[in-house]
Formats: structure tokens, C-alpha cells, sequence
């Protein structure tokens, strides 16, 4: 009461104070609970004055002084406190003053460490204010007993008992114990299989140092068997910067990495979705898209196959189902719709593919007339895709996968009668260029798959509206570079039937070059 009553004289001291014009914050005061204690609305401690006044006896720091500057309760006060209270009084030692109950295992630690983790240090100063009660009145009643009598002194150092619950099954034994190894040293070893695990522990201690490490090892590490446990995790935790990484990993290696390997299966369809989706998907052609997506729902509607299945096996399959109605329109396919809604299916151009499309009855009928009119309406007026209008979203899609073995690599392409060459040229180690050019049928060799069944437009120039864009990962981060949208005729005569050529200094390997472009009306 004493204690109380000269903290109340204080505070109608400040009061008196603020009436006469000082400048000062007023602390408002209110009571709370069945036993009328002052709290106050203060955010870095919880309001309690008794429980307050006990955190300054155990800390031996005066009431009155940590009223005036609340900050100095913060957790990071507490540790530089008791750090230098143990030091001055010469107790410190490798002896753990801190047993933690948690996993069914008793963990000793120190409390200088345990102050990197939000919650450990929470649970460490309640159980020491609790500790502290207990102790006086221990106290009290040795003194009561043995008024004249000596007493035996007390270790100055006692250790405190806290517990911890968990039931995040993410939280294993050893990751827990990785977890608090990592409060003591700066460098430990973690793997890909015990991260997410180590995450989660980091996530339940509130070990914001460890939990970024955790998230920059994970971003350095995405494969596909682990891109989609990390981008889970990454949505778990809300860490955008960790699901980021993964939407852009995956929309470069969808298509030349994940799609040749059996993990395709375990990608989650709101990711795959906003890949699809993504400016920056990289693929070889729109028809190497859709087998990638094909074969994506294929592993959803086969779970027991563990072989990566050919191409033809998948369209055996489709081609099983029922013909009243193509494949979309039937119940297992109507949720993928929206899938199969971001391909440019107008972007597959070839007789043979168009062949494929119509004979599996995987799309309405509706589409692949509209694709087909698109085609004949363009034939018919010398090239013009006079229905695409967005380059950015509408553009016809090629790629080249620039791999660190190379010193020149190019694919040639045919639309509409028009043969174009896409090429990328290493110059030194780290000195790259893109580019594309016209090219003559004539130039091509027979037989050749691009010219094979196509037509040929005699026309001499092409108006053509273009972008060429190279993406290439260093030390987890993806460099970009790109072209403007550029509208060029392309002739057969250089330097006419050469593109603007995108340089590139970068040591960034493979390099993921990627060609989109449509032809106006001309």
C-alpha cells in the first residue's frame, strides 16, 4: 500500500504539472479486476502496477524511474539487465538456469540466450515474477521460524522451469532441437529435408533471425521436389517474400524442368494457376505448354503411376472418355477449365498439332472452331492477326533454354508462311546476345519438321510487332533483361531481315530467352 500510495502521489504530481503547462503525455489510469489494481494502456509492458512493481524488484530497478521511460521494459532492456546483473555479481557459468519442458524433454538453457526468442522470453519472465512471489514467501516464513537464527543463503542463480505446447506437426524433435542450437551459435547446418521443420520451430519461438535464415536457404534451394512444400510453407506463415520466390521459379522451370519429371504431380492448382497466368511463363512453344498441362492432369486423375508417361499414353487416355461431350465439359474436367482458359491454344499453328487437338475431344468444340477460323481469317490475308491485338498477353510464345555448354544456339519457327530464325550467341564468359531473324524456305533443310506440311507466303516484307526478354537466376535472384515492343518489317535482304539485338552482361546460367510476337495488319 505504501507503494502504491507514493505511486499515485506521482502520478498526481504529473498531473498537477501538466495543469501548470508543462508539455507532458498524460498517463491515464483506470481500474481493472476484482482487486482495484491501477493498470495503464501502455503498450511495451501490460499496464499491471503490481506486476510491475515486481518485475522492478527482481530486476532492482526503480519503480519510479521505469514509470518515466516504459520503453525500458522491453524485452531487449530486460536482457542487457539481467546479462550485466549476472556478470557483476560474478555467478555466471556454463551451469543452464533455464529448463525448458517441451516434446516430452527437458531442454537446459541459459537466459542471456533465450531472449533472441519472443517467446521463450515471455514465458521466462512470467514464470520468474511467479518464481519471485514464491520466493518471499519461503522467506517469510524462515524468518518467522527462526526470528534469531541464522539462515542459509541461497544460490544466487536458481533455475527457472518453463513449458511449451506445440502442435504444429511441422515441429520435430530434432528441428526443435536444430531450432535451439541456433540461439547459441550463428552457423549451423540445416538440410532441405529438416528446413520446413526448422521453419516452423523458428515460426513458434518468434526467432525472427533463424526464421529468415530458414527462408533464404529455402529460396536458394527450390527443385521440383521441394518447390511445393516450400510454397505451402510460404503461405502458411504469410511470407510473401518465400512464395514470390516460388511463383517465379516455377514459371521458368514449369515447362523444361518440372514437366519432364514425375514431382509435376504435387503442384497445387492455385499455383499452377497464377504460373499459367504470369507474364514471365517461359516455354518452348504453346504446344509444349499444353502437353506440360496435360500431362498435369493426367498425374492428378492417376495417382498409382509413378513413371513420367510418354505423350502418346496421355492422349490414349483422354481419347478413352466418353464421346457425347469433349473432356472439359464432363465432370472430372469442368474444374480445370480455368486452367486450360490462360493457354493461347491460337499460338499452335502446325497442321500435325492442330490434328492432336481435335482428335483427343479434350476441348469444346466451340474453341477449336474459333482457333481454326483465327487461322483460316490470317492464312487469307497474307499473315494478319488482325484478332490479336496485346502483345503482352495475346502474343505468339517461343523460347530458347540457353544452357552453359553452348556457344551458339537457334530454333527455327514457321507461322503463316513466314520462317524465322531464334537465336542466342555467347561472346565471352559473361557476354550474351538474342536476337531473331527472316529466313528463306529455301534456306531450310529437306525434309525439315518446320516446313513440313506448311504453307509458303511469297510476300517480301512482314510487318511484325516483337519483344525479346532474357531471364537468368544469380545468388537467388532473377536478373531481367528486355527489349522495348518494337513494330519492324522483316524482309529477306539485311539488314532488314535481322532484329533488334538484345545484349546481356550476366553470369547468371542457363539464360531463359523467350521470343513474343503477333503481326498487324499490313
Amino acid at each position: 500500500m505504501k507503494m502504491l500510495n507514493s505511486v499515485s502521489g506521482s502520478f498526481r504530481k504529473k498531473a498537477g504539472d501538466s495543469r501548470s503547462g508543462e508539455c507532458r503525455t498524460r498517463l491515464e489510469r483506470r481500474i481493472v479486476g476484482a482487486t482495484n489494481r491501477w493498470r495503464f494502456p501502455q503498450d511495451h509492458f501490460c499496464g499491471d502496477l503490481l506486476a510491475l512493481s515486481q518485475m522492478c524488484n527482481v530486476l532492482n530497478v526503480d519503480l519510479d524511474e521505469a514509470l518515466k521511460n516504459p520503453d525500458r521494459l522491453c524485452i531487449s532492456k530486460f536482457q542487457k539487465l539481467f546479462s550485466e546483473n549476472i556478470m557483476n555479481s560474478g555467478t555466471q557459468s556454463g551451469e543452464a538456469d533455464v529448463i525448458l519442458e517441451c516434446l516430452g524433454f527437458k531442454w537446459e538453457l541459459h537466459h542471456p540466450q533465450i531472449f533472441q526468442s519472443g517467446t521463450l522470453a515471455k514465458l521466462y519472465l512470467t514464470a520468474l515474477i511467479q518464481n519471485t512471489k514464491s520466493s518471499q514467501r519461503e522467506l517469510d516464513k524462515v524468518q518467522k521460524a527462526h526470528p534469531s537464527g541464522r539462515i542459509k543463503k541461497r544460490s544466487p542463480v536458481k533455475k527457472i522451469i518453463i513449458s511449451m505446447r506445440i502442435n504444429d506437426p511441422a515441429v520435430t524433435r530434432v528441428a526443435f532441437a536444430l531450432a535451439l542450437k541456433n540461439l547459441y551459435m550463428k552457423e549451423v547446418e540445416m538440410t532441405v529435408d529438416n528446413v520446413l521443420g526448422v521453419l516452423a520451430s523458428a515460426h513458434i519461438l518468434q526467432f525472427n533471425r533463424l526464421f529468415q535464415k530458414c527462408v533464404n536457404m529455402m529460396m536458394n534451394r527450390l527443385a521440383p521436389s521441394t518447390v511445393k512444400n516450400f510454397y505451402l510453407a510460404g503461405c502458411k506463415y504469410e511470407e510473401e517474400q518465400l512464395t514470390m520466390a516460388c511463383e517465379k521459379w516455377l514459371a521458368m522451370n514449369l515447362v523444361p524442368l518440372v514437366g519432364t519429371q514425375i514431382h509435376l504431380r504435387q503442384i497445387p492448382e492455385p499455383l499452377l494457376y497464377k504460373v499459367l497466368k504470369s507474364p514471365r511463363l517461359f516455354t518452348f512453344s504453346e504446344f509444349h505448354l499444353l502437353k506440360t498441362l496435360l500431362m498435369w492432369v493426367y498425374l492428378q486423375m492417376n495417382c498409382k503411376v509413378q513413371m513420367v508417361p510418354i505423350h502418346e499414353t496421355i492422349l490414349a487416355f483422354f481419347n478413352s472418355f466418353p464421346k457425347k461431350c469433349c473432356f472439359l465439359e464432363q465432370d472430372p474436367g469442368q474444374n480445370w477449365m480455368p486452367l486450360f482458359l490462360c493457354l493461347r491454344l491460337h499460338g499452335i499453328t502446325s497442321g500435325k498439332d492442330l490434328e492432336v487437338l481435335k482428335h483427343i475431344n479434350f476441348f469444346p468444340e466451340s474453341w477449336l472452331v474459333r482457333v481454326t477460323a483465327n487461322h483460316y481469317h490470317a492464312l487469307e490475308n497474307g499473315g494478319n492477326m488482325v484478332h490479336l491485338k496485346d502483345l503482352s498477353t495475346q502474343a505468339m510464345r517461343f523460347g530458347l533454354l540457353f544452357r552453359q555448354e553452348y556457344t551458339t544456339y537457334s530454333e527455327r519457327i514457321s507461322i503463316y508462311g513466314y520462317f524465322f530464325e531464334i537465336k542466342g550467341i555467347k561472346h565471352d564468359p559473361t557476354s550474351y546476345s538474342f536476337s531473331m531473324q527472316r529466313i528463306k524456305h529455301t534456306d531450310l533443310e529437306c525434309p525439315s519438321p518446320v516446313c513440313e506440311h506448311s504453307t509458303i507466303s511469297l510476300r517480301s516484307e512482314r510487318l511484325v510487332k516483337y519483344e525479346i526478354q532474357a531471364q537468368t537466376l544469380v545468388d537467388g535472384r532473377w536478373q531481367e533483361f528486355r527489349t522495348n515492343q518494337i513494330m519492324q518489317k522483316f524482309g529477306f535482304i539485311k539488314p532488314g531481315c535481322k532484329s533488334h539485338v538484345l545484349k546481356i552482361q550476366t553470369v547468371g546460367i542457363p539464360i531463359y530467352a523467350s521470343f513474343a510476337f503477333i503481326f498487324p495488319a499490313s
